[in-house]
């Protein structure tokens, strides 16, 4: 089907694998699970939106909506920030404040299908909300999270960019320039299109080359770490402009919070080219990158927003989170080779070579469990042969095997049939010996 991704067992094995990684990233630092609906009522989705996103929004109406009368309007959720601002504004007297929660969910937009792009993706989302104040504390324990996330999933050295929206419009300010969500988007688009067109689309805002220029040469350095990174706050500190000397402040202490959270020096740094086009983001904007892919661009973005929910409270609720979009990252590790082969998650396959010996095979695979070792039951007898070439296209590592002669000597053959290997062991060490196996 067009604009879905649908993958064949052993891909889905893997992109099941990134998911749990996620999951368990998300969950060591105290993040708590939520589910919300996919479907919303759509004049809550569309009161976010606007310009091409109102455009991709999908309305879900039921085939017998016409015989049930009037009915509220759904739609399908296009993010997972939407529903957040709905469900901490439902439930605020029944949460925990700060709120801490991960939602891994698809989300659905109604983009034109191409490669990487899909109409149904899954986000996989965590944020920290506040209930009237938020300590930039949590500005830094984001990118923690995201450094472990990302070291646990195994795909390369990768670098976290990290701006602030109140820095960059006061740079734009102190250097004559309107600090706008317009021109935040142009400077937004700086790695996609290039200095030269960005410098020209501020021009037509009415930028001067000078000032234009000067932006495009500060936001064109990208991330910026270590003592560099302090030398270039200290420069940005010769201006003067609404809102800088705060924003400077924040990403000091952003900077310094990560360090101490140990997070390596290597993989993080301020980063002007970073806006975040998105309006409703008010402080610190993070984007995340794979240091030999860039051409992938941002694999996890996000930032701080002042009032989460002001669309549906009037209790002022803060907060900060970043969202992976899974679909899209897997695609794109996948196509540049960068994923590791793919691992079936069933360790063991007991084969049937007779009807004699189902009894047997059965109660050995049903040990194995018991150990804690995923294993399949051939259910139809067939020619070891057969069985071994089965399990080997489906990725098991690990046939074990309790013919007319083994089940007569009260012994089972294990072979591994990733190192070519294989034993003759004792029917009670048979999971030991999957075990052992599994672990080399």
């Amino acid at each position: 089907m067009p604009g879905v991704m649908e993958l064949l067992p052993m891909d889905q094995a893997a992109f099941q694998e990134m998911l749990d990684v996620i999951r368990r990233g998300f969950e060591s630092y105290g993040f708590l699970p939520i589910a919300t609906p996919t479907m919303e009522l759509a004049e809550l989705l569309l009161r976010k939106t606007g310009g091409e996103t109102e455009r991709q929004v999908y309305l879900a109406q039921s085939s017998g909506a016409a015989d049930q009368g009037e009915e509220p309007e759904l739609a399908l959720r296009f993010d997972l920030t939407v529903p957040l601002a709905r469900y901490v504004a439902e439930h605020r007297n029944e949460l925990t404040f700060p709120f801490r929660r991960y939602q891994m969910q698809p989300v659905f937009r109604g983009e034109r299908p191409q490669q990487g792009r899909f109409r149904e993706f899954y986000q996989c989302d965590i944020d920290v909300v506040g209930q009237d104040s938020l300590s930039l504390r949590y500005d830094a324990e984001i990118p923690a999270v995201i450094n472990t996330v990302f070291a646990n999933l195994g795909i390369g050295e990768f670098t976290i960019g990290i701006s602030n929206r109140r820095l960059l419009a006061g740079l734009m300010t102190g250097l004559g320039l309107e600090s706008d969500d317009a021109m935040m988007r142009e400077l937004d688009k700086l790695s996609r299109r290039g200095p030269d067109e960005v410098v020209a689309s501020l021009r037509q805002r009415g930028a001067s080359e000078t000032s234009a220029q000067r932006l495009v040469e500060l936001a064109g350095r990208g991330v910026v770490t270590g003592e560099a990174a302090s030398a270039l706050l200290a420069e940005l500190e010769t201006t003067s402009g609404a809102g800088l000397a705060q924003g400077i402040g924040e990403v000091r202490e952003v900077l310094s919070l990560l360090a101490q959270l140990g997070v390596p020096s290597h993989r993080f740094g301020l980063d002007l080219g970073i806006a975040r086009g998105l309006d409703y983001y008010t402080g610190t904007v993070y984007e995340t990158t794979l240091v030999a892919h860039p051409e992938l661009g941002s694999i996890c973005s996000g930032g701080r927003y002042d009032d989460l929910a002001g669309h549906y409270t009037d209790r002022r609720l803060p907060g900060v989170g970043i969202s992976i979009g899974l679909s899209r990252l897997f695609w794109q590790l996948r196509a540049a080779g960068i994923l590791p082969a793919p691992k079936s998650p069933v360790t063991a396959l007991v084969a049937l070579l007779d009807d004699e010996g189902l009894e047997a095979a059965l109660q050995i695979a049903a040990d194995l469990r018991t150990s804690g070792i995923n294993t399949e039951s051939s259910l139809e007898p067939r020619k070891l042969a057969q069985q071994l070439k089965y399990a080997d296209r489906s990725g098991i590592e690990v046939v074990v095997v309790a013919g007319p002669e083994e089940r007569a000597k009260g012994e089972v053959l294990v072979r591994d049939l990733s190192r070519q290997s294989q034993e003759f062991v004792a029917r009670s060490d048979v999971a030991e010996a999957v075990s052992r196996m599994r672990s080399v």
